[in-house]
């Protein structure tokens, strides 16, 4: 069998398990297979390796400073601090209606941001702010695409995942074919194997304790 270490060799094992090498037509869809599994696993996938950190500058000045645009691979958002006022307090969220409503009770005075927003493809600050700051934020990242970042860190972890994956997604074109049963079987293994491993891997550092709401340790 194939060793699946990057784009080429998860291709040629794709073909290996699909066993119709002579089906051009088949074999030249195998891009858009693993285009829609990589779809599904930003639907599906939660673990850490998702997580990044980004910083972004909020520019006073600018002609609407309380919007600041989003990572391209952002999907979800974990915190918002603002990294450059001392404490680096986190930003709450609260829904566009919620923010409207405090912009309204505040008259939209200037003033160091306290909430947050997601609006398309920008974040939305409130109160507007009224000087320079550095927001960090960690959110949840799309998988890179393999066929533009070739290897990723999901085909290094998992070969599994994708190789699978991508079989079952060759479903509609293979018509009735008892493989695929074991393909579904294979990819809902993999992926729930993977988020079971992140989940350990994020809070596995002890014991889980429970603490009062305002009870100092």
């Amino acid at each position: 069998m194939t060793q699946i270490v990057d784009y080429a060799s998860l291709r040629a094992a794709i073909i290996e398990y699909l066993a119709r090498d002579q089906d051009t037509t088949l074999v030249a869809r195998i891009p858009t297979f693993v285009q829609l599994a990589e779809a599904k696993f930003n639907r599906q996938l939660f673990v850490r390796q998702m997580e990044k950190r980004a910083t972004a500058l909020v520019d006073p000045g600018s002609s609407e400073p309380e919007f600041v645009s989003l990572p391209a691979d952002f999907q979800s958002m974990r915190r918002v601090r603002l990294s450059s006022v001392t404490g680096k307090p986190c930003l709450a969220f609260k829904s566009g209606a919620q923010l409207d409503e405090y912009r309204f009770g505040t008259s939209n005075v200037a003033g160091q941001p306290r909430y947050f927003t997601v609006f398309g493809d920008e974040i939305e600050l409130a109160p507007t702010p009224d000087d320079a700051y550095t927001i960090e934020m960690v959110y949840r990242r799309t998988v890179p695409p393999l066929a533009e970042n070739d290897p990723n860190w999901l085909l290094t972890l998992a070969p599994d995942v994708y190789l699978y994956g991508a079989l079952l997604e060759s479903a509609p074109y293979i018509k009735e074919d008892g493989r695929i049963q074991t393909w579904g079987l294979g990819f809902t293994s993999a992926l729930s194997d993977l988020n079971n491993l992140g989940l350990t891997s994020t809070f596995n550092a002890g014991p889980m304790t429970i603490r009062i709401s305002g009870q100092v340790i």
